[in-house]
């Protein structure tokens, strides 16, 4: 890949997408192609086919999906396994047949068993039994890891698959019931202080750990194992570090509201998810990936993304 390669990053618009097109920006990547959904509906797969014939980029990144924290996954199950394997197996397909030989599929941590070892290595996936609360996109991204990985077999084709861990950072989605737990919690955190309320919910007991991974710095890896030959066709991407919910929060609430007490209340009546889950990242270590896990200033500057954009509205 080089500055005058074309591009097409799938789902720009959404956490991932717009931090791959700074990233790219960045790198002085000149020819870069986007498609609103009014332009590009993801889930016809004839409209695919069309545009990546007409447009013919040489590099596709797969940074759209349907996705959600744990209400949004366990509630419209239906909605989440149709629309993302439509969206990938359009894509990857019609790659292919347009004879586009490099790809980057994005999938998820939660594509591995519930109870797996920790950390969890590349290897364990389909190892054991998946969290239900959100088992229907988890399986949904693993059909797309298992049809890269036979395309690649089969048709000798360059698609890789990289599975980040929990994101964060500027132009996430703070809703009040179909976001993560980040920006959630940056939400409720940020409510707290302006309203002068005593104390924020969080969901479940506050015990679950998970790691956090600026999203950036995913982009950052997308660009970089494009550019990297490797013999793996799927590399874990995280910070290698992980904390409790719990822990998180009282971090999150120091950086947005140094000068406020604000108590914690667990509903316990909301579930946990998977109790831990933090990934082993030592095949893109070893493929020369490293995060720059510094995250107080990462939390500081999605915070004050989230401000600019509650005062547009």
């Amino acid at each position: 890949m080089n500055h005058k390669s074309k591009i097409f990053v799938a789902g720009h618009n959404g956490l991932v997408g717009s931090a791959i097109i700074r990233e790219l920006k960045k790198k002085k990547f000149k020819k870069i192609i986007t498609a609103t959904r009014k332009q590009l509906e993801l889930t016809n797969q004839q409209e695919v086919l069309k545009f990546l014939k007409k447009e013919k980029p040489e590099f596709i990144i797969i940074a759209a999906a349907k996705v959600g924290g744990i209400y949004s996954n366990n509630k419209y199950k239906a909605e989440f396994i149709y629309e993302n394997l439509m969206i990938q197996t359009n894509l990857i397909h019609s790659a292919y047949l347009s004879k586009i030989k490099n790809l980057i599929f994005l999938g998820s941590s939660c594509i591995y068993p519930k109870e797996c070892k920790q950390p969890i290595k590349e290897e364990y996936l389909l190892s054991g039994k998946l969290e239900k609360t959100n088992d229907a996109y988890a399986i949904a991204k693993i059909a797309g890891i298992k049809m890269c990985q036979s395309y690649n077999e089969q048709y000798k084709t360059n698609y890789k698959c990289l599975m980040p861990t929990n994101t964060f950072g500027p132009n996430d989605n703070y809703h009040p019931l179909n976001s993560h737990f980040i920006p959630s919690l940056i939400r409720k955190i940020h409510e707290a202080k302006v309203k002068n309320k005593d104390y924020i919910f969080v969901w479940g007991n506050g015990k679950a750990k998970r790691e956090l991974l600026y999203v950036d710095e995913l982009a950052n890896a997308c660009i970089y194992f494009m550019n990297k030959k490797t013999k793996h066709a799927m590399i874990n991407i995280g910070s290698g570090k992980d904390s409790s919910i719990k822990d998180y929060t009282k971090l999150f609430m120091h950086i947005i509201a140094p000068d406020k007490k604000i108590g914690i209340r667990y509903d316990l009546s909301k579930p946990n998810g998977t109790r831990r889950k933090v990934l082993d990242i030592s095949l893109a270590k070893k493929y020369g990936w490293k995060p720059n896990h510094d995250l107080k200033t990462q939390i500081l500057k999605t915070y004050k993304s989230y401000l600019v954009e509650i005062n547009k509205i």
